[in-house]
């Protein structure tokens, strides 16, 4: 034990059960993390002819992989994104289908299951063109898709792309 040193430091330390220690990210954050940077090291072995095709391939993956209720969001928010902006292109941005324009990602989904939520998530980056005075929303829960559910998102997707 140093000069410095606490002896109820060291117990503390020495037995591990005592506080389970916190490093600021939950085990869903880290998973994200983990799946960005495979995302990375998979599109810089991408040729730029296929990095298209192939982000089309692993957005709908994705969505595959989903949960019954998040899946069926994902699938129809995956088609109201490529008939309402078709020059963005599919890709995966930690571990969830996005759509971006130039390489940068324009707006995501995020699963309800991914950050175990209850609700899923239609998210907009800062390329999106949403600004409105000095407040606006970037996300919105996700629960169920209606004609008019659509329509709103067909407008936010049109107004973040144009």
């Amino acid at each position: 034990m140093t000069s410095t040193q606490k002896p109820a430091q060291k117990a503390a330390r020495r037995s591990g059960s005592a506080e389970k220690s916190f490093d600021g990210f939950t085990a869903e954050e880290r998973e994200a993390m983990k799946d960005h940077a495979k995302e990375l090291k998979t599109s810089a072995r991408r040729s730029p002819r296929t990095a298209k095709a192939d982000g089309e391939s692993d957005v709908r993956t994705k969505i595959a992989e989903m949960e019954d209720a998040d899946r069926v969001l994902a699938e129809r928010l995956h088609e109201i994104v490529r008939a309402a902006a078709p020059q963005l292109t599919p890709k995966l941005w930690y571990g969830m289908p996005a759509y971006a324009r130039d390489g940068k990602v324009v707006c995501f989904f995020q699963s309800a299951q991914k950050f175990k939520s209850r609700y899923a998530t239609l998210g907009f980056s800062d390329r999106a063109n949403l600004d409105d005075g000095t407040l606006w929303p970037t996300s919105y829960a996700l629960t169920g898709l209606t004609a008019g559910t659509e329509a709103q998102i067909i407008a936010l997707i049109e107004r973040a792309t144009g």
